[in-house]
């Protein structure tokens, strides 16, 4: 037996922080080493950040991490560890991780796959390292190789597969076990989306089974860097077994788990395997090889208990899922920007009552997580956080809502607005807009020597109410030095069903990746069940009965959103085939037409020439929207996902085949 006890070490890292980083290495180096681990696995681009987009490019952004490493080398004396860091060579920049064995760098493995699609622009930055090739480069006063490497460290095998390289048919695993390799680490910069953990877990089981190892996942967590979330749940396996997982959605900055690991178990199962050939040919082994004296194990377990949190085993996943992410990102934004808290213009309405939802759930699950002084701890810079003692005050100080009332406004959603602010906890405001709104309506009316109506002039005048918010709720925001927060979702941006400078003013835009109709599921859920260990907010109720309407026409007029679009379910079934699936025009409605039977073919067609005729129309309206939070491959934010021309033909030839060909069935339908 040769136990050997590994940490992967989830970190919640902030790009070119360059003291905060080094900090968060060094307290995962002295948990690891308490926890008796010799090998430490941590994320990828752990010196520099992931998220440090164009710096890379950046000479100073090089120079940093490699003082950095260097400064850290003292730390890893008695370890083995990974740090990742970008690396200039011969005029290309390379995504690579440094091995340290006892304080000296013993080389440098460089990525092989680059993750350049949805939302990773990773081509953009680094080239893809060839493989088999192997060079020398001075690195921290040594000489170390780089390249696609094997290491034998102390008479144990370590390779490396980083992020994207686990994900691609041609994984780099499978060269390392023809090389008879008995660890894998995976150091990673996955980001949070809906269902996501499953994958990794299949990629890390498999992988440690096909290649008869034992295989070390770590992950970045927190939000990182403003729109993309990472959910942690570092993982250890070995020969096809999970041994431990980390925690995920943790407000922790460090969260280390471990375990200790039998490596002549993989040899011998791997010996047992019939079918495995290990590649042998003449000539040396070309391993780097690096005596280390792999120290006995703690004579108490290390391995991290493995089991399912709680809430994963939720039949409500996503909506447990949506809760955490959102609320993580919400934090990890506020105290990385340092602003004082966040403001919601909050209308009484399903949008902005779900985001106030949220604030006070990013409250409750913090205390949950790291306790009420932890929490007071990471947002200390905020003045009156220590005379906060529990959650309701910590949201009344963090949280304003404000609801502005015009002549339309309804005395429902004035209550419900009320209702969802004193649950919530927050700092409540009325602010009465109806004079401004008259004012300019009047101003603009005198300028241009003409009389404003609804009847002719009715989508202008539904726009100034909107804009007309925009103002004074700003103003609140600056004088709390605050955050504003955009109520847009994803299914409205898709279609333009948003006022710019008006709902969609904010800083941040914390629900715009999510579609409406599964936004209602939710709030439903809320109401009456809630995340685990926080519980419902029965408040929602005075939202939930009412369907979403902007209230910008007269009370007369009967507004409602699904009236002025089309059914909320509808709407997303296009978008997902449209936008997500990339179908044409006459695909979307042969879709739809499956999933919609008892809706007639006329009224199918017309959605969907609305929907891309919508959609082409509003690409400038989101290209307008503040950052939103990346939830899953179904976004539409055009800076980190969905490009769109801003200026296009319209789909004017596919919408002409559609109508023919409602026609033509038409037509047929009339001659049986």
């Amino acid at each position: 037996m040769k136990p050997i006890t590994v940490a992967a070490v989830s970190l919640n890292q902030t790009p070119l922080d360059w003291s905060g980083n080094r900090n968060r290495i060094r307290q995962a180096l002295r948990e690891a080493r308490q926890a008796g681990a010799s090998v430490v696995c941590l994320p990828e681009l752990s010196l520099t950040g992931y998220g440090c987009e164009d710096a890379f490019h950046a000479r100073g952004t090089h120079e940093a991490a490699l003082r950095l490493l260097e400064e850290l080398l003292p730390d890893t004396k008695g370890l083995v560890v990974s740090l990742g860091l970008p690396l200039l060579y011969k005029g290309a920049l390379f995504n690579t991780v440094c091995l340290v064995v006892d304080g000296i760098p013993a080389g440098l493995v460089a990525k092989r796959f680059l993750a350049g699609d949805g939302i990773h622009y990773e081509p953009r930055w680094f080239k893809p390292w060839p493989e088999g090739v192997r060079k020398g480069v001075s690195l921290a006063g040594h000489e170390v190789p780089l390249g696609d490497l094997l290491f034998e460290i102390g008479g144990v095998r370590i390779g490396f597969e980083i992020c994207e390289d686990a994900w691609v048919a041609a994984r780099p695993g499978a060269r390392l076990a023809l090389r008879g390799i008995d660890l894998i680490l995976n150091p990673s910069a996955s980001h949070f989306a809906f269902g996501k953990l499953r994958i990794r877990e299949r990629f890390v089981l498999e992988g440690s089974r096909a290649f008869n190892a034992s295989y070390v996942y770590s992950n970045l967590t927190g939000n990182e860097s403003g729109r993309a979330i990472y959910d942690g749940g570092s993982l250890i396996a070995s020969g096809g077994s999970l041994v431990a997982r980390g925690p995920r959605l943790s407000y922790r900055d460090v969260v280390v788990t471990t375990a200790t690991l039998d490596i002549d178990a993989t040899r011998m199962s791997q010996a047992r395997t019939a079918s495995y050939r290990p590649h042998i040919e003449p000539g040396e082994d070309d391993a780097v090889r690096i005596g280390f004296a792999w120290p006995a194990p703690p004579s108490s377990p290390a391995t991290s208990p493995f089991k399912a949190e709680a809430w994963e085993d939720s039949p409500r996943l996503k909506e447990e899922e949506f809760t955490r992410a959102v609320a993580l990102g919400l934090f990890d934004y506020l105290r990385k920007s340092r602003l004082n808290g966040f403001v919601v213009s909050l209308s009484g309405g399903g949008d902005s009552s779900a985001i106030v939802c949220l604030v006070r759930q990013m409250v409750d699950l913090a205390i949950l997580d790291i306790g009420l002084d932890g929490l007071r701890e990471k947002l200390a810079y905020i003045p009156g956080i220590a005379g906060a003692s529990n959650a309701r005050s910590l949201t009344r100080l963090l949280l304003a809502t404000a609801y502005q009332a015009t002549e339309h406004s309804s005395e429902e959603t004035r209550a419900a607005a009320q209702a969802i602010a004193g649950e919530a906890g927050a700092t409540h405001l009325e602010l009465d807009i109806a004079p401004l709104v008259d004012s300019y309506t009047r101003l603009v009316s005198a300028g241009l020597g003409q009389s404003l109506s609804w009847e002719d002039d009715g989508p202008a005048l539904q726009k100034i109410q909107s804009r007309v918010r925009s103002p004074g709720i700003w103003l609140v925001a600056d004088l709390r030095r605050a955050i504003l927060l955009s109520s847009s979702n994803r299914s409205e941006a898709a279609v333009g069903h948003a006022t710019v400078d008006g709902d969609t003013s904010g800083g941040l835009s914390p629900i715009a990746g999510i579609d409406k109709a599964f936004l209602r599921q939710w709030l439903r859920w809320v109401e009456t069940e809630g995340p685990r260990g926080i519980g419902p907010l029965p408040a929602l109720a005075a939202v939930n009965r009412q369907p979403p309407a902007a209230e910008l026409r007269p009370a007369e007029d009967s507004q409602a959103d699904e009236d002025d679009l089309m059914p909320y379910p509808v709407l997303d079934s296009i978008e997902k085939a449209a936008i997500r699936d990339k179908l044409a025009p006459v695909e979307c409605y042969h879709r739809l037409r499956r999933e919609f039977p008892a809706r007639s073919a006329g009224e199918t067609a017309a959605w969907v020439d609305r929907f891309f005729r919508l959609w082409c129309r509003n690409q400038w309206k989101r290209e307008r929207y503040a950052p939103s939070l990346h939830l899953d491959d179904e976004n539409l934010d055009p800076k980190t996902w969905c490009r769109f021309p801003i200026l296009c033909g319209g789909f004017e030839e596919e919408l002409e085949e559609l109508r023919k060909t409602v026609q033509s069935q038409q037509a047929e339908l009339a001659l049986l």
